[in-house]
């Protein structure tokens, strides 16, 4: 809604900048107390955040561009510069490398991962009230009561109410979390936090975009780009999930 917060002399504090900082403290904040009350290395957990954060921003980018290809083709400098990113490309790599890193040092990944999965959604609801901030992210067109106007200067078309999907988004992200930090408390399903949160997300995700509004999302038949890769990453999720109950059950006899 309101971009630029403070400008003292050459610099500007971004609203959108600042509440990705902000969540990503909070939820590593979070999860490093989580991990010395169990026990687990906090300094493993930081490098493998740090990793999967640097790994994360490259696959946004890169994903936005394969997605906007004929676009980057055509203006690759500005395309690269500009503040388009895909949080599925970030998700994705981000994971990857979090698990590169895990591989390398001998720890045991999913321990980590299961830990900081609620964290994760947590730092996702303060990036998307980031986006409120920017206006990117933004919803359709609407004549309904809670429809947002946007001052120009935003991402979003300005003047026109339209839909607030980056407050939806961000609800159903602090819901996420709030769901899977109760549950985590029993022991019994710690195993299977970052499954759930794999399958919460990209429920949400799936259903968010039906509200979108902005242009840059590519499209796989009649799904967009986000879509079509939350139906993959869930029915992955659902799999993982059978897998990691049917060994529990294995386990336990």
């Amino acid at each position: 809604m309101f971009n630029d917060w403070l400008t003292i002399g050459p610099l500007t504090i971004h609203g959108y900048g600042f509440m990705i900082a902000v969540g990503v403290i909070v939820g590593l904040t979070v999860a490093e107390r989580k991990a010395r009350a169990r026990g687990m290395s906090d300094s493993a957990l930081d490098n493998m955040v740090w990793t999967g954060l640097i790994c994360g921003l490259i696959g946004a980018k890169l994903l936005y561009l394969l997605v906007n290809l004929k676009e980057f083709l055509a203006d690759p400098v500005r395309m690269i510069g500009s503040s388009g990113w895909v949080v599925y490309g970030g998700l994705i790599c981000g994971v990857a490398g979090a698990w590169f890193y895990a591989r390398r040092k001998h720890l045991a990944f999913m321990d980590y991962f299961n830990l900081a999965a609620p964290q994760i959604a947590l730092a996702q609801a303060f990036g998307r009230l980031g986006c409120f901030c920017a206006g990117c992210c933004y919803g359709k067109v609407t004549h309904s009561h809670f429809g947002v106007v946007f001052p120009a200067g935003s991402m979003a078309p300005a003047g026109v109410p339209l839909i607030p999907t980056q407050l939806i988004s961000a609800l159903g992200n602090f819901t996420i979390f709030l769901f899977l930090h109760q549950l985590e408390k029993n022991e019994a399903y710690r195993d299977r936090t970052a499954v759930l949160y794999i399958m919460l997300y990209s429920a949400g995700r799936f259903l968010i975009e039906f509200l979108r509004g902005d242009a840059e999302r590519g499209a796989v038949g009649i799904l967009s780009t986000s879509q079509f890769i939350a139906v993959l990453v869930f029915a992955m999720g659902i799999l993982m999930y059978m897998y990691i109950r049917k060994r529990k059950v294995g386990n336990a006899e």
